[in-house]
């Protein structure tokens, strides 16, 4: 009698408890499973839409560059940008002792040819039977250096600055076909130039503005306008190099800024400039990018640390919008071999940068 009571009672408390778990829930409980009811009702999660904008000054000079990895590889592109390069005087002759014109990038190139596009300022022309030069300011490399260049995987190089000349129109046509020849594209003397990266174009437009130099465009307001409208018709994204400033200053001056500006009224997307040797501050302008100059690259100027100073530009597209901007730091040594900082140099020139940039953008 006993045990049919005390079966009464369990069979009572579970229906009871049955009752009771039904009562909050819409649809009938899975007994065997209670917690699918959970699942069937939980909205499967959301994945918020990546929303490109351009990057602030603050993130350019922060750590923080690894989040790019999380978006799509196939909407990224990467185009690097150095500071000068010349593979002239004491370069050029270290390189010819050594029998060895990738010696200069030896240290960087694993960088520079990781990219989409890789964008130099060639400060020199490349010619038959240069002559050893180790100083003055007439420039000119062995025609053997565009082995270096095309060790270091790059792509365009801009040919509109005031030693492009130094050995007259010919140097610059044989220089333009010497490069053509090895797969590098030339910008800076007639018109632009295009790049097609997995679809999307970019073109590149150069300019001088130090001097005139027969055979180079130069930083004539007509002419930077009528080619980015040409450009602009072509491509998906405008680049536009300038050569230009004043040499050993840290700030940019007025003719930079209004020139900065005026192309990217006319419709440019990133203005990359070089010439005074020193790095330079970034601006914000219209929602895009001036980098005012990348200071040195392969440059034999060792008498000055600041000389010896330069980054490399690492500009991240999504799709056609620029999301992120990257300093890489580099120093040169043995008259004209950079290689990539890390560390206490590192953090400095970029603290160094962003306080030339605040100092720029306030």
């Amino acid at each position: 009698m006993f045990l049919k009571i005390l079966l009464i009672l369990i069979i009572t408390s579970t229906v009871s408890y049955l009752i009771l778990i039904s009562s909050n829930f819409s649809t009938p409980v899975n007994i065997l499973n209670p917690q699918s009811q959970n699942i069937v009702n939980t909205p499967p999660p959301t994945i918020p839409e990546f929303k490109p904008s351009i990057p602030t000054i603050e993130l350019m000079f922060s750590e923080y560059h690894a989040w790019i990895a999380t978006i799509s590889a196939e909407r990224i592109r990467v185009l690097l940008a150095t500071g000068d390069v010349m593979p002239a005087r004491k370069v050029n002759i270290q390189a010819t002792k050594l029998k060895n014109f990738k010696w200069p990038y030896e240290k960087t190139a694993d960088v520079l040819s990781d990219a989409d596009i890789t964008f130099i300022n060639l400060e020199t022309p490349l010619i038959k039977d240069c002559p050893q030069i180790e100083g003055g300011f007439t420039f000119c490399g062995s025609e053997e250096n565009v082995d270096g260049l095309v060790f270091a995987g790059v792509d365009i190089a801009n040919l509109a600055n005031n030693h492009a000349g130094n050995f007259g129109l010919s140097g610059i046509n044989y220089t333009t076909e010497l490069l053509n020849r090895n797969g590098i594209l030339v910008t800076g003397r007639f018109s632009p130039v295009y790049k097609d990266v997995r679809g999307l174009k970019f073109a590149f437009l150069g300019y001088n503005d130090i001097g005139l130099q027969e055979g180079v465009a130069a930083a004539s307001e007509t002419k930077i306008a009528s080619d980015i409208l040409e450009a602009r018709k072509e491509a998906d994204v405008v680049v536009v190099a300038f050569h230009w400033g004043v040499e050993y200053q840290s700030q940019p001056d007025d003719r930079q800024k209004y020139l900065g500006h005026f192309a990217i009224d006319r419709g440019a997307d990133l203005i990359i400039g070089n010439h005074p040797h020193w790095i330079q501050p970034i601006e914000k302008y219209r929602d895009k990018i001036i980098a005012y100059a990348h200071g040195n690259f392969v440059f034999d100027q060792e008498w000055s640390l600041k000389t010896k100073q330069g980054v490399v530009g690492k500009y991240t597209f999504y799709d056609n919008q620029l999301i992120d901007v990257e300093f890489l730091p580099v120093l040169i040594v043995n008259y004209g071999q950079p290689y990539f900082l890390v560390g206490r140099q590192k953090e400095d020139i970029l603290e160094n940068m962003k306080l030339q940039s605040g100092v720029l953008n306030r």
